[in-house]
Formats: structure tokens, sequence, C-alpha cells
């Protein structure tokens, strides 16, 4: 399968690519980004070109697909996101995501994941989309409440970052739910 490339008025989604790893890495080795992330900051460039390409390696395996966003005024990359745990017979994805500070509180994460729940419900037909949030990831929590995700509970200890594990929320949407809502896009 082709890497899918998908696109809103404002962003375009595409394949992460080694030119991305200087620009991943400032994202990815702040604090600030990771602090709710489930694993620790990144310490170095070549970290980056690593994750990129362990990007690469689950795309071909088919279990999982990251996108670069980036931005459409200025061409730059400014974050990532990616459905995890893909499994396409089962049906079902976790997502993710993250972008750059100087980016936050614009709506340009919710337009990102919006393209991607409507990538993975009409064309990749999956069922559920997961989540997977720290409780104190306010910002994240009511994206995912915006865009029509339940919360299902709490998984203890599910995370381990900084030396220590640490609970997780868990959260699903649904093909159905997804559909009830009309969340087709106009972005």
């Amino acid at each position: 399968m082709d890497f899918p490339e998908l696109e809103t008025k404002r962003i375009k989604l595409v394949q992460v690519v080694q030119e991305h790893a200087n620009a991943y890495y400032d994202i990815m080795s702040r604090d600030d980004v990771t602090v709710y992330y489930g694993m620790d900051s990144l310490e170095s460039e070549k970290q980056a070109v690593e994750m990129i390409d362990s990007f690469h390696s689950t795309f071909e395996m088919k279990r999982g697909i990251r996108w670069g966003i980036l931005s459409k005024d200025t061409g730059g990359f400014i974050g990532t996101l990616g459905l995890n745990n893909l499994n396409i017979k089962g049906k079902k994805a976790e997502i993710g995501y993250e972008l750059h500070p100087s980016y936050w509180g614009k709506g340009i994460t919710t337009e990102a994941v919006t393209k991607v729940l409507q990538y993975s419900f009409e064309d990749l037909d999956l069922f559920r989309i997961g989540a997977v949030t720290y409780p104190q990831n306010e910002p994240s929590i009511q994206l995912l409440r915006k865009l029509g995700f339940s919360q299902e509970g709490l998984l203890r200890g599910y995370l381990y970052q900084r030396k220590q594990s640490h609970d997780a929320l868990v959260f699903s949407l649904l093909k159905p739910e997804w559909i009830d809502r009309g969340n087709t896009l106009e972005v």
C-alpha cells in the first residue's frame, strides 16, 4: 500500500522522512511536549533518525501509520500524528499525536485528528479508535471528548516514563458514533 497523504485547509499530513529528523528532534527533545507522552524526551538527533526508521518499518508491516504534520503557511514540520497498534483485520487502532508548542491552542491537532479519524473510518474501514493519555493531560482529554471519544477507564501503572510507572486513561470512538455525530470533514 502506498503511504496515504492527507490534506486539510491548513496542514498536509505526509510520510515522515529523514529530512524531518532535525525538526522532529526539536519537538521531541522538549520536556513540555513529552511530559505526558509516555516516553522520555529525545537526547540526540540520532534517536530521532531511529524513530523515523521505526515509523517506516511499522508502516511496511501494516502495524501503524505515522504522519508528519506540515504547515501549509510555512511548509514547516510541526508535529506528528499516528495510528498505533493498527490491526486492519481486527478493525482497530490507537491514535497518538504531538505538536510543537508554537502551534498549541490553534486547533491544528483537532484538524489533523479529525482528518485521520475520517480516513480511519471511511478508507481503512476501522470500527474502533482508541486513545491513551495521562489523567493530568487536560488539553488532550478535552480534544478527545470534543471529537466524541468516551472515557472507558483507568489503566493502572500503564505508562513507564522518567523512571516511574504512571496511570493512564483509555478512551475510544466507534465508527457508528462517528457517523451519528456527522463527522464528515469541512477542513
